[in-house]
């Protein structure tokens, strides 16, 4: 077992995702800091409002709709009805970032978490998992970060490994992980990198309900180095924008949930070779910056949101 410090020094961010803005979705400020007193939203004056923004009545609700657990709509767009929550401590896991209320999702999103969790611990290759956003207790959009985690049937697992202790709430708030990549953006960071993040991806991967795992290029590109035999797993790791701190769990829509859009299969292959290789190249690293400012995208509204979305936020 690698020896592991949640205080490990932290290297700044790269900006990739706020630099490709112009031609890539920019990933959730998942380091972003919480607090220790989180403000309760006040009422919204006209909630029925059309032109009301979405995020502004997905955000204000607290507590799940006591539906039968579904994931509505697709990742991007939709909601979550019979949210479940993931506990804030579990015998493999300790949640992040408890202020922004966003640690639940499907049962079956639960239980994937809590698998590897377990799997990791039991194999002796990770100590634990520090787990941050799944979803909002309805789902829908969100008031900050992402633009998916919708449906509950995403979560973000920090590579920081989960310490010996139990952290305090300020630490759970403040602290931030540890960004695995290198200054040039080029490969993973040998300071930090270890073969326990290869082994929790892997057993991440290898779940048959996960449909994607996002992360960094450059720690795609430390994965493709693995020599084992059966290399399968290595379709569903992506590159992505960001994602040197956390890697992004994705899967399947679960039965049972007849609206829930799914996403396509990944590409054949294990998608190491010239499909990788680009995210390497000067125009991607290191792109000119856009002749015009990208205007912001309006707010979603519930009229873009599936039809079942409003009985789910009205619920009790």
């Amino acid at each position: 077992m690698h020896s592991f410090s949640i205080f490990a020094p932290v290297l700044c961010a790269a900006a990739l995702g706020a630099m490709m803005n112009a031609v890539a979705p920019v990933p959730a400020p998942a380091q972003d800091r919480g607090t220790l007193t989180p403000r309760v939203l006040p009422p919204l004056k006209n909630p029925n409002d059309p032109a009301t923004p979405a995020k502004e009545l997905f955000g204000r609700k607290p507590e799940p709709a006591s539906m039968e657990a579904r994931a509505i709509g697709s990742y991007a767009r939709g909601c979550l009805a019979g949210g479940a929550s993931i506990s804030v401590d579990g015998d493999a896991w300790q949640v992040m970032r408890l202020s922004r209320n966003r640690n639940w999702g499907h049962p079956q999103l639960i239980s994937v978490v809590e698998r590897v969790a377990r799997e990791g611990k039991h194999q002796g290759v990770w100590p634990g998992l520090l787990v941050g956003d799944l979803a909002q207790p309805r789902g829908g959009p969100m008031l900050t970060g992402h633009a998916s985690h919708q449906i509950g049937l995403d979560a973000d697992i920090w590579f920081t490994p989960m310490p010996s202790r139990t952290l305090t709430r300020r630490e759970r708030e403040e602290t931030s992980a540890i960004n695995m990549v290198r200054p040039d953006r080029k490969d993973v960071d040998p300071k930090v990198w270890t073969a326990g993040h290869l082994e929790i991806v892997k057993i991440t991967a290898r779940q048959p309900e996960v449909e994607r795992v996002l992360v960094n290029a450059a720690i795609k590109k430390a994965l493709c180095r693995y020599q084992g035999a059966d290399r399968r797993w290595l379709a569903k790791v992506r590159p992505f924008w960001g994602h040197n701190y956390h890697f992004h769990v994705r899967i399947k829509c679960p039965a049972g949930s007849a609206s829930c859009l799914p996403q396509g299969a990944p590409p054949a292959g294990d998608g190491c070779g010239a499909d990788l290789n680009w995210w390497f190249t000067d125009a991607v690293l290191n792109p000119p910056p856009p002749k015009t400012k990208p205007k912001p995208r309006p707010p979603m509204t519930m009229a873009q949101l599936p039809a079942e979305c409003r009985m789910v936020l009205n619920a009790r």
